[in-house]
């Protein structure tokens, strides 16, 4: 590909972040809107978590295979139809009759925006050959997410209560066609020199393993973890993962390049990727319902207390970038960790139906720096010792951890709400502390993680990864 010029790569880096607004958005305006979904379409509690758990797993599913596409037909071409999807499902979603309708809709935006963030952060990739320049501008696409955060909420409160959980979806509409439009101008076209081949028994068995371990841990509360469903289900991913193991080491082409988690940096960084995502959706679902369920706090006012979390992420994402730039991930992953920590262990300690303000506030504002720092350094480490060419897969194997991360913390924490919900006050905020708990150990994988994983060895096994893949990938193209 010809590099744009100063000026056409941040051009670049204003489209692919449109595209992480409309996804991130879509999460926190949703999540806001959930009483009002269970209440209008008399849901479940596990009806509410598969309404955000159809769209993230189905999204963890396809991450790997678009990525993968994208490498080997143009990452601008498959970079357009996921916009052209993910926007015509989101109005779909504001029109579904009934709960099923809803989730399918959302199984449809999944399969567009699967297409959407792991596609442009390997557009950012190739478009800032500047190891540097490449940091701050992840650093940028990061903070992103900190402006979902901050308008997400308050937006979807808003809508909520002007005009219904509906208009939520009407918000994607005018920034995904802009951003097709903007696409079309300004991104050029990109692939991998070598065309990857498609890997469909890496794909089914993908799909397997992620659906099939959600559904037990989403169906259990219900029907116990003795039900032969839930016990098939388990045992179902085991094969699936025992055969995906196994199947993808003798594939030239594998779906998941195994290889890459030869280096240290990487390995860690998907593991962080799903403590740090699982923290973000279980925070997320159990803010809003004990917002609005307990506090009684109506959808726009619920989206204003969680303000302090989404304030401080904005201000946090883009600071990581630089110190990323700077000084490498170990800062910004070290700060994360103990700030999701605290963060959940100030709440585990305090939470009561009448927590005073302020440790509430508190303990949002923690949550916040430490989301906002983590997502920088997991994006950058995913694609940056990684050949150019593979670079879109890279960004896709962490990008579906990151979302399989968010719908394991649904589906554990919705469990654990599920055995109180039918208990009163009393029940639902001990169940709550349990998953405080679970999500103050998330940030303590963080933690040490992110120590063990970006010294000087550490580092050393990316160098070495990295230059493996590429001489093989040399090889193979000579062959070929």
């Amino acid at each position: 590909m010809t590099h744009p010029t100063p000026h056409g790569r941040w051009s670049v880096l204003a489209v692919c972040c449109l595209s992480l607004l409309i996804v991130s958005l879509d999460v926190t305006a949703l999540n806001v809107a959930l009483p009002s979904i269970q209440q209008d379409l008399d849901s479940s509690l596990s009806g509410l978590q598969w309404t955000v758990d159809g769209y993230t797993l189905v999204l963890a599913s396809l991450l790997m295979f678009s990525g993968s596409l994208a490498d080997r037909v143009g990452r601008r071409r498959v970079f357009q139809v996921g916009l052209t999807v993910f926007t015509g499902a989101s109005l779909l979603c504001s029109a579904a009759p009934g709960l099923g309708w809803l989730i399918a809709a959302r199984v449809l935006q999944a399969i567009g925006g699967s297409m959407l963030n792991p596609v442009a952060l390997s557009i950012i990739s190739n478009v800032f050959p500047d190891s540097r320049e490449r940091a701050r501008a992840i650093g940028a696409w990061s903070g992103v997410v900190g402006i979902s955060m901050a308008a997400g909420p308050i937006i979807g409160g808003a809508l909520v209560e002007s005009a219904g959980w509906r208009a939520i979806f009407w918000i994607n509409v005018p920034i995904g066609l802009a951003a097709l439009a903007l696409t079309r101008r300004y991104v050029p076209e990109s692939r991998a020199e070598r065309p990857r081949r498609a890997d469909p028994v890496g794909q089914g068995l993908v799909v397997v393993l992620l659906a099939t371990v959600t559904y037990a841990i989403i169906e259990s509360p219900v029907r116990g973890w003795t039900s032969p469903l839930v016990a098939g289900c388990a045992g179902a991913a085991l094969c699936a993962l025992l055969g995906l193991l196994r199947y993808e080491t003798r594939r030239v082409d594998p779906l998941i390049d195994l290889r890459f988690f030869r280096s240290v940096p990487f390995a860690g960084a998907t593991v962080i990727a799903v403590a740090a995502f699982f923290s973000l959706g279980g925070f997320l679902f159990v803010s809003s319902l004990y917002l609005q369920d307990v506090r009684r706090l109506d959808a726009l006012h619920a989206g204003l207390f969680l303000l302090p979390m989404a304030l401080t992420a904005l201000v946090a994402a883009p600071l990581s970038g630089r110190i990323l730039a700077t000084r490498g991930p170990r800062t910004p992953l070290v700060t994360a960790g103990a700030a999701l920590c605290a963060s959940a262990a100030l709440q585990a300690l305090t939470y009561s139906a009448h927590l005073a303000v302020a440790p509430l506030f508190c303990a949002y504002a923690l949550f916040g720096i430490g989301f906002g720092m983590v997502t920088a350094p997991i994006s950058h480490t995913a694609v940056s010792a990684m050949p150019r060419s593979q670079s879109g897969v890279a960004a896709a194997v962490a990008s579906a951890c990151r979302q399989f991360g968010q719908s394991l913390g649904v589906a554990v924490t919705g469990a654990l709400m599920a055995t109180g919900a039918h208990r009163g006050t009393a029940a639902f905020l001990q169940a709550s502390r349990t998953a405080w708990w679970i999500i103050a150990g998330c940030g303590g994988a963080v933690l040490l993680l992110g120590t063990l994983t970006s010294g000087r060895w550490a580092q050393s096994t990316a160098r070495r990864t990295a230059e493996r893949l590429a001489a093989e990938e040399t090889r193979t193209t000579v062959r070929t």
